[in-house]
């Protein structure tokens, strides 16, 4: 059996930390609480962690603003936003600096469990895909170290914008159904989470942008299409 996997708690509800940290511990999680955002961020830089769970409204240093440090020195981790008011403006903010899910409160314990299940199998599974590089135009996409490099430069994706990259590619010049991408990859096809997904669309044009031969286009009520005429055969 691999090591527990270790979960950074930042959660400034005493009683809720406490039962949170406890679940996970006994669902075989190694799971640190922080009261805030201040000593979550110390307790991030000094140890190894796998996944954050992070709740918005925290005294000294707020969730949003801690997960953007965290995003700052690592641009891999899974981050998942708890919150307490499902307000639009807190969940587009928080998906804009990269995190991978939120859950409202009050929530099921067993739920966070699941998408943090989710999360982690989509994350650590890939390595399972039998495709790992595809051709983009004049881009080469490694799906494994979440790369996208042109002949100028090589620039390093989120995990969520590499895994809606994957999906796109998997789908080359065909319609990706909206629904099935954001069931793939965010689990729930909801509202936040749509909007969401139109961020990191937007995000990934702005990253092809350097070839004009290649185009995600928005196929209405449908979903949207990567368009590369020059691409070629995916690598194993």
């Amino acid at each position: 059996m691999d090591e527990k996997l270790k979960i950074l708690l930042c959660e400034d509800d005493e009683n809720l930390g406490m039962l949170l940290r406890e679940f996970l511990q006994a669902k075989g999680f190694n799971a640190d609480l922080y009261p805030d955002g201040e000593k979550g961020y110390k307790a991030f830089l000094k140890g190894s962690y796998d996944l954050c769970v992070l709740d918005v409204m925290m005294p000294k240093k707020d969730g949003l603003t801690l997960a953007q440090e965290i995003r700052n020195v690592n641009t891999d981790i899974p981050i998942i936003f708890l919150t307490a008011k499902a307000l639009k403006e807190d969940v587009l903010q928080g998906f804009k600096i990269g995190a991978d899910d939120y859950i409202t409160k009050p929530f099921s314990m067993t739920e966070l469990v699941f998408r943090i299940g989710a999360i982690l199998r989509r994350v650590k599974g890939k390595k399972d895909k039998e495709i790992t590089v595809y051709q983009i135009g004049k881009y080469s996409f490694d799906t494994q170290k979440q790369t996208l490099t042109s002949p100028d430069k090589t620039q390093k994706l989120t995990t969520k914008e590499s895994e809606l990259l994957a999906l796109l590619c998997s789908h080359m010049n065909e319609i990706l159904e909206r629904n099935f991408a954001l069931k793939s990859i965010w689990i729930d096809d909801n509202y936040f989470n749509a909007r969401s997904m139109d961020v990191y669309i937007t995000k990934l044009r702005k990253h092809l942008k350097d070839d004009p031969s290649i185009e995600i286009i928005n196929i209405h009520g449908k979903g949207y299409k990567l368009i590369a005429p020059d691409a070629e055969n995916p690598q194993t």
